[in-house]
């Protein structure tokens, strides 16, 4: 890469900041638009921006690993890491998080498959609309719940390569588990997930791939991801 190095062979901050600033600013705007009014874009920037200079004292050459897909992880590790340290989600809500987790684990248990959400709202004895807004209330956290169950958190100090046999098991278990947990979601729920995480778009864009509401796509997606918690948390 141009310039990425001084003439002594070390890595050139300047240029390297130059470079990727861009990447870091796109990656904010990215996960701005699935958190909070209140999180501001420039805090995300800055925590970017700090990962990406801890790249140049982590980075090994000799890992295989390109300096672009270690550097994109790491920016994006910061941010979520920033935005998990507030741990701006009321408590309220995370159990009202956990209950519904709860309950979804139980039905499925029972039914023998995916619970409808009536059947859900029926369970948790509220009227569907209530069920529907309970699912708004608790998504506001969902981007981080999907990092720390789903993705491979990439600002996690221990990669697969460092970690205990032990531990390098249990990741792989967990992961085998997460892709059945997806693949049983119901297909709009499994869409949505897919257009979110792996297509990137955000709610206004699938509501209208989808043709639904923007609130109701937050709706299926807060779903879909307690449907997977609860599986995790049965295995």
């Amino acid at each position: 890469m141009k310039n990425m190095y001084t003439a002594e062979g070390k890595f050139n901050k300047h240029s390297i900041i130059e470079q990727y600033y861009p990447l870091v600013r796109r990656q904010a705007f990215n996960l701005k638009v699935k958190l909070p009014a209140g999180v501001d874009v420039d805090d995300l920037i800055q925590a970017g921006v700090e990962g990406l200079l801890s790249c140049v004292d982590r980075f090994d050459p000799d890992s295989g690993v390109a300096f672009s897909t270690y550097a994109h992880q790491r920016i994006r590790g910061a941010m979520i890491d920033e935005l998990r340290s507030r741990d701006w989600l009321p408590r309220s809500v995370r159990r009202n998080g956990r209950e519904l987790e709860q309950t979804i684990r139980k039905l499925e248990q029972r039914l023998g498959r995916p619970p409808e959400e009536r059947e859900i709202a029926t369970e948790l004895n509220i009227e569907l609309a209530e069920y529907h807004q309970l699912l708004l209330d608790t998504n506001n956290g969902l981007v981080l719940s999907y990092d720390e169950v789903v993705a491979e958190t990439p600002g996690n100090e221990t990669n697969d390569e460092e970690a205990e046999p032990e531990a390098q098991i249990g990741n792989a278990q967990l992961k085998q588990l997460l892709v059945e947990a997806l693949d049983m979601l119901p297909e709009r729920e499994k869409l949505v997930m897919t257009l979110y995480y792996q297509e990137e778009l955000n709610l206004k864009e699938i509501g209208a791939v989808l043709d639904v509401t923007e609130s109701r796509v937050s709706q299926l997606h807060s779903q879909a991801i307690k449907r997977i918690r609860s599986r995790v948390a049965t295995d």
